[in-house]
């Protein structure tokens, strides 16, 4: 589990054809501090597992599935990438609840600088619209941040807009964020389930309560 507060830009260094996937190697020096085997990391908010590291890096393997879900099947060496690792039980929860689970992808459509910040607007797929409301978090690149204005449900595209501060703008990739880049999102986990149990309509509502029989009753 994540927060979506990053921690360092690190860099791949090395990617290697592994299966249907591909072993990456990241430059990340201080996520790798305290790393141990099998430990979560999110590369630009994709939960990776640990399976090897240095005192500079890491390495972790990538699924097909990932691959094709993520920005990371486009990645190369040099690429720039945002790094959280997982957070730890009875620390602040600066962000919000991210999972590392990407949806699928977005495409930044506009950039508007401001005197103090910078506003992005984003292109995402229409079936991911519902899940993204004003004034509501989203994960964009694994960065935790407030979503400013939505389109409206009737609209021919789906977008949402963030508004990015100083410290974002130098803390992580999205600074260097430009039209037509792509970017991982995660919506919000509550809006996820809540999509979930309306789907299955009354089949969704809780059980009815069991009566337990009265003491001496026969069953």
């Amino acid at each position: 589990m994540f927060t979506g507060i990053v921690e360092e830009i690190g860099r791949i260094v090395a990617v290697e054809p592994s299966g249907d996937g591909v072993r990456l190697t990241v430059r990340a020096p201080r996520a790798v501090q305290d790393v141990a085997h099998g430990d979560s990391i999110a590369v630009s908010g994709v939960c990776l597992t640990v399976v090897d590291w240095t005192e500079e890096g890491f390495t972790a393997d990538v699924m097909r599935q990932t691959l094709d879900m993520s920005t990371l099947g486009a990645v190369a060496v040099g690429t720039p990438v945002n790094i959280e690792r997982a957070t730890a039980v009875g620390a602040r929860l600066g962000g919000h609840i991210v999972q590392g689970h990407i949806d699928g992808t977005g495409v930044v459509r506009d950039v508007r600088p401001g005197a103090q910040w910078r506003v992005l607007r984003m292109g995402l797929p229409s079936v991911l619209a519902p899940l993204v409301l004003d004034k509501g978090s989203i994960a964009v690149d694994g960065v935790s941040l407030t979503v400013s204005a939505v389109s409206a449900a009737d609209a021919a595209e789906a977008w949402f807009e963030v508004s990015l501060i100083p410290e974002t703008l130098t803390a992580t990739t999205l600074g260097d964020r430009v039209e037509g880049d792509r970017v991982n999102l995660e919506t919000d986990i509550l809006a996820r389930h809540v999509r979930r149990l309306l789907a299955f309509g009354d089949r969704g509502a809780a059980p009815e309560r069991a009566e337990v029989p009265a003491e001496g009753a026969s069953l």
